[in-house]
C-alpha cells in the first residue's frame, strides 16, 4: 500500500559538504585482539567484523570533546567551501546522535564556538542516522518557502563510549556473556568518530550549487525496538533489523516510481552501516554496484555523519549534472532519498 511522503524543491541547492576524519585508527584486528579471551570463551573466530561486516578501521577522537570540536571544524569549512561569511548563515542545525547532556542543544554550543549571529537560529535534530538528511529536506524547505537563506547543517560522532563499554561487557566474566548477547552487541564494534557539515543556500543565488530536486521519506516505526542504543551500549536485532530496513527501502524506492526515476543515477550515496546492508539494497534495487560508493570499510558506521562524509569524497569524481541519489536509514525504523542535480 502506498505510504510515502513525497516532496519536490523550487530553490534549494547544496552549496558545499565537508568533512572531518577523526585522527586515531583502530583496526578490527585491534578489536579482535582486546576481545581474544572472549572470543575463544564463546569459542567464535576472530576476524567477523571483516568477513560478516567488511569493516577493516574505525577513527577515533583523540580529545574528549572531539565530536563539537570535529563538527565546529566542518561547519567552517563548509561555510568557507561555499563562498558565503558566517554571519551569512540564518539558521544552523546538528544532526548529532551524540550528546553529552539533555540540555541545553549540541546546537548552542556548536552555534558558540563558530560565532554564527545571533540571528541565526539554531537547533538539534535527532532521529538515529538518518538526521543528517531529514536537515536536508527541512533546510531546503525553509529557503523554498523564503524563511531561511543560507542553512549550516552540522553532525559529530562519537563511538568511543560505547566502543569501550560494549569490550568490557563482552571481557566480563561477571556478566557471562554469551554467543547471543555477543551478536547483539556486534554493531557496536562497528561504529566510529567522524564530523561533516554542509550548506544549502538559494538556486537563483547560486547557479554553480547542486540543486535539490526533492525526494521521498517513509516510516516502519513498528520497528523501533530493533535497535536500541546509549552510552552503555547499542543493542540489535541485527537480521530483523535488515530484514526490516530493506523492506522499508524497497517499499519507499518502488512507490517513489510514480514521481522519481532513480533507476540510472550517476551515483547512490547510502548510509554506510556495512558490507551485507549495502550489497543487499544494491541486489534488491537492481543497482550497478560501481555507482555506490563506500566508506565502512576505512571509516565504520559513522552515524548520521557517514553519508555526508560519503557525498564528500564522492564530490570530486562527480561531472556537472550527474544525478546523485542520498540514500538514508535510522533506527526506529525510518528512510529518506533525496535527489541532488549536481
Amino acid at each position: 500500500m502506498p505510504g510515502n511522503t513525497t516532496f519536490h524543491h523550487q530553490n534549494a541547492s547544496l552549496l558545499s559538504v565537508a568533512e572531518v576524519e577523526a585522527p586515531a585508527a583502530l583496526t578490527s584486528k585491534e578489536l579482535d585482539h582486546r576481545l581474544s579471551d572472549a572470543l575463544k570463551r564463546l569459542r567464535l573466530p576472530t576476524g567477523l567484523l571483516q568477513r560478516v561486516a567488511g569493516v577493516k578501521a574505525r577513527r577515533n577522537w583523540d580529545t574528549p570533546d572531539g565530536a563539537i570540536t570535529g563538527a565546529v571544524e566542518a561547519g567552517r569549512r563548509a561555510i568557507e567551501a561555499a563562498g558565503i561569511s558566517r554571519d551569512d548563515i540564518t539558521v544552523m542545525i546538528n544532526t548529532s546522535v551524540t550528546r553529552e547532556h539533555l540540555e541545553p542543544s549540541v546546537a548552542v554550543g556548536i552555534h558558540h564556538r563558530l560565532g554564527l549571529p545571533s540571528s541565526a537560529m539554531n537547533f538539534d535534530i535527532t532521529n538515529a542516522c538518518l538526521g543528517f538528511v531529514n536537515a536536508m529536506t527541512l533546510a531546503s524547505s525553509l529557503i523554498d518557502a523564503g524563511q531561511a537563506k543560507y542553512v549550516l547543517i552540522v553532525n559529530g560522532e562519537d563511538a568511543r563510549k560505547v566502543q569501550e563499554a560494549t569490550v568490557e561487557r563482552i571481557n566480563s566474566l561477571e556478566q557471562a556473556v554469551s554467543r547471543d548477547d555477543f551478536m547483539s552487541e556486534f554493531a557496536s564494534l562497528t561504529l566510529g568518530c567522524g564530523a561533516a557539515a554542509a550548506v544549502i543556500g538559494p538556486t537563483d543565488q547560486h547557479p554553480e550549487g547542486h540543486r535539490i530536486i526533492g525526494g521521498v521519506t517513509r516510516a516502519a516505526s513498528q520497528h523501533h525496538g530493533l535497535c536500541v542504543g546509549d552510552h552503555h551500549g547499542m543493542f540489535t536485532d541485527s537480521r530483523g533489523l535488515l530484514d526490516g530496513g530493506l523492506e522499508l527501502v524497497m517499499d519507499a524506492w518502488e512507490d517513489a516510481k510514480e514521481h522519481f526515476d532513480w533507476q540510472q543515477m550517476d551515483s547512490y550515496v547510502t548510509h554506510q552501516v556495512s558490507q551485507l546492508h549495502t550489497s543487499s539494497i544494491v541486489k534488491a534495487a537492481k543497482l550497478d554496484k560501481k555507482r555506490v560508493p563506500v566508506t565502512y570499510p576505512e571509516l565504520g558506521n559513522v552515524g548520521p555523519a557517514s553519508l555526508p562524509i560519503t557525498l564528500s569524497r564522492e564530490a570530486s569524481s562527480l561531472r556537472r549534472g550527474a544525478r546523485v541519489l542520498c540514500m538514508g536509514v535510522g533506527s526506529g525504523l525510518n528512510t529518506a532519498m533525496v535527489e541532488i542535480e549536481w
